[in-house]
């Protein structure tokens, strides 16, 4: 965080222009050229150091608006309450920060929440007089929206007449109800979406046509909605969500938790979310994280879930700060994406020799991980982004990969960035590195380098690989480095005693770590496949092998023909592997393994017997290794979760469980030892 104001102030100034840049592309044109987590991440920067130097706050911040300026092509409508912003939350230190800040404001009032989904969708307003549907207006910059009444109207979850379509038990109510209905302006605000099967019929139909398909269900959504054509919106199959009625309504009828407008909402006809009260924050996190793992099985995007207080006067007393109301706040989920600055740019020399270039970043946050380093791809790609050191870029962070450095911000420059030459020679050895023709990469050509026999014994032990635990990096490069081992085979020939002698380890850890090194010994032939570092051979194809041939000995002595015959694999792949089994050193290296006690655990027949139930496992077990239990669970049908909730079915118990078992005996979940989970799977 900067903590001079001067280099604050350029640092905003920049910031504003930026973010407002990309803001009008996706509010008002419907564009987008960065992702909205990229985007939040940059806003999310602006507020903190707009908190830390409060006068350089200014009304023209894009944390004092809600949205774009509506389009010119809809007639303009003012909302009689402002449709205004959340502000996000990113961390649960931020949510317990948030709750202080509540509790020093009402320090009197019991605190309670109502979580819900946060939708990825396009908000609107919906005005209905004497029950019937007379306004429908985007949110707009939150006082002026445009009227898009003839789109809304082709959407089938929005009702064009108000009625109770659930009976209310109490007749009184129900009759005071329709009499509101009838009588009064009532205002419904909620989001417009397209589910993610709709979005993938569209694109897929667009792809057949040779046409350029969409980025996301939201951008598609919100052009639906903000174009002349009635006919188009219809045919997009659209949806509502209600999520609020602003007006007095509720109150008027004795409603007075934000928790019964939800069910109101369902009442009137609406689509709304159930949510969840929540009276802690430990119930909020357990709503976040639930929804979290739940988030892809949804049949639409979500990008976090919306926390309101409760209780409807105290959201009303507790009032407004800026653009946002201080009762409610959007909790994000990690992002994909963020922005960051290079600090440095460093080569790192791959297993087979590859150079790549590496930036060494400012720590960000991706994903519930914080990143410091991001990989630049190849020298081609760094010329393609223009990076330099000093700039602020876009990383992204997709599953187990990498982070990648994406894009580059360069209205942000100040003019003191370096631009950065890529080495003629390799940093570890000094041998020239050579560009092979029809390749990007520049590599290594010295088979002898030291920094490629480090990296390919890193892959050997790797989790896809042998999957030794507790075997990292350090202790990798601190055992080589020692003269313990020189080849991967020699990996099995260490005792306790090499690893006592080392420093910071103790001899409850060296066991520890022998007794995986032993347990590894028994590995699946798809997994002997890849931990051989065999160019092109990735996770996939190297199972593809062991599904094709069955086993080592096969795969060695098939053809080229025999390997081209395989699905996606094409000339290039099926080579490398031939000629990697025709070299002797590989040969031996192979013998050197079955001398050490290495032995492929055949694929047993998948069998029903787990299916429909779902395990958890803690702690580290005796016989296997974690992976390999997770592939004995999906081979009989069962369900691998990473953490627990009333749902699981089972907690597989190991030496020295976590947290996960003290949680397990709260829910009621069965917990089970190693020796009683392979009782169920033998028998």
């Amino acid at each position: 965080m900067i903590n001079y104001k001067p280099q604050a102030k350029i640092r905003i100034d920049k910031l504003k222009k930026v973010i407002n840049y990309h803001r009008y592309l996706y509010h008002v044109l419907d564009k987008q050229e960065i992702s909205d987590s990229a985007i939040d991440s940059l806003k999310h920067e602006l507020f903190q150091l707009e908190e830390k130097f409060p006068d350089l706050k200014t009304s023209d911040s894009p944390t004092q608006r809600v949205g774009g300026s509506p389009l010119e092509k809809f007639n303009k409508v003012e909302h009689r309450t402002a449709m205004l912003s959340i502000e996000d939350l990113f961390s649960r230190d931020e949510l317990e920060k948030w709750q202080e800040y509540l509790k020093r404001l009402a320090p009197s009032e019991q605190l309670n929440y109502f979580c819900e989904l946060k939708i990825d969708g396009f908000a609107v307003s919906l005005i209905y007089e004497k029950g019937i549907l007379i306004k429908a207006a985007t949110r707009g910059d939150g006082s002026i929206g445009e009227d898009i009444t003839q789109n809304i109207k082709t959407i089938e979850s929005i009702p064009l007449n108000l009625d109770v379509f659930e009976k209310i038990q109490d007749k009184e109510i129900d009759i005071k109800v329709k009499q509101i209905i009838k009588s009064k302006r009532i205002e419904i605000r909620g989001e417009i979406y397209m589910d993610k099967k709709s979005f993938e019929l569209i694109n897929k139909k667009r792809e057949k046509q040779g046409e350029n398909q969409y980025a996301n269900p939201r951008n598609l959504a919100a052009g639906s909605i903000r174009q002349l054509n009635p006919e188009l919106a219809s045919s997009r199959n659209l949806k509502f969500l209600a999520y609020d009625i602003p007006s007095d309504m509720p109150s008027d009828i004795g409603i007075s938790k934000h928790s019964d407008k939800h069910l109101f909402l369902s009442t009137l006809g609406f689509k709304a979310e159930k949510g969840e009260i929540c009276n802690s924050l430990k119930e909020i996190n357990d709503f976040w994280q639930k929804s979290a793992e739940k988030r892809e099985k949804l049949p639409y995007q979500v990008d976090g879930i919306v926390i309101t207080i409760n209780n409807n006067l105290l959201f009303k007393k507790l009032g407004v700060a800026g653009k946002s109301p201080r009762g409610v706040r959007a909790l994000k989920f990690a992002a994909k994406q963020t922005t960051t600055k290079i600090q440095d740019i460093k080569i790192q020399l791959g297993r087979t020799g590859v150079a790549t270039p590496v930036a060494c970043l400012s720590p960000a946050n991706i994903a519930g991980v914080t990143i410091s380093r991001a990989t630049l791809h190849n020298k081609d790609q760094i010329e393609r982004l223009g990076v330099k050191i000093g700039d602020t870029v876009i990383i992204e962070r997709a599953g187990d990969v990498i982070p990648a450095v994406v894009k580059v911000l360069k209205d942000l420059r100040t003019g003191r960035e370096k631009s950065f030459k890529f080495p003629e020679k390799c940093p570890a050895c000094g041998a020239k590195l050579i560009n092979l023709k029809g390749e990007v990469a520049w590599r290594c050509p010295n088979s002898d380098c030291s920094a490629q026999r480090t990296e390919f014994l890193e892959h050997f032990v790797s989790k896809k690989s042998f999957n030794i635990e507790g075997l990292g990096p350090k202790i990798m490069r601190q055992i080589v480095d020692n003269g313990l081992i020189v080849s991967p085979a020699d990996i099995f020939d260490l005792k306790e005693n090499d690893l006592v002698s080392l420093e910071r380890f103790a001899e409850k850890s060296a066991k520890n770590l022998i007794k995986e090194i032993q347990i590894s010994k028994k590995i699946p032939l798809n997994r002997l496949i890849f931990s051989f570092g065999i160019r092109h051979i990735g996770e996939e194809t190297a199972r593809d092998l062991a599904d094709e041939f069955g086993s080592l000995e096969k795969l060695k002595n098939a053809s080229i023909q025999e390997i081209l015959a395989i699905h996606n694999i094409g000339n290039q792949v099926s080579k490398s592997i031939y000629s990697w089994f025709r070299k002797d050193e590989n040969i031996e290296f192979i013998s050197k393994l079955k001398n050490r006690g290495i032995s492929i655990l055949l694929p047993k027949a998948s069998s029903n017997k787990l299916k429909g139930k779902s395990f958890v496992i803690t702690g580290s077990l005796a016989s296997m290794s974690r992976d390999i239990a997770y592939q004995l669970i999906r081979d009989n049908g069962g369900e691998v979760l990473n953490s627990l909730s009333k749902n699981t079915d089972f907690l597989i118990k190991g030496e020295n469980p976590g947290q996960k078992l003290k949680q397990a005996g709260q829910l009621g979940i069965k917990v089970i030892n190693e020796q009683e989970f392979l009782k169920i799977i033998n028998n």
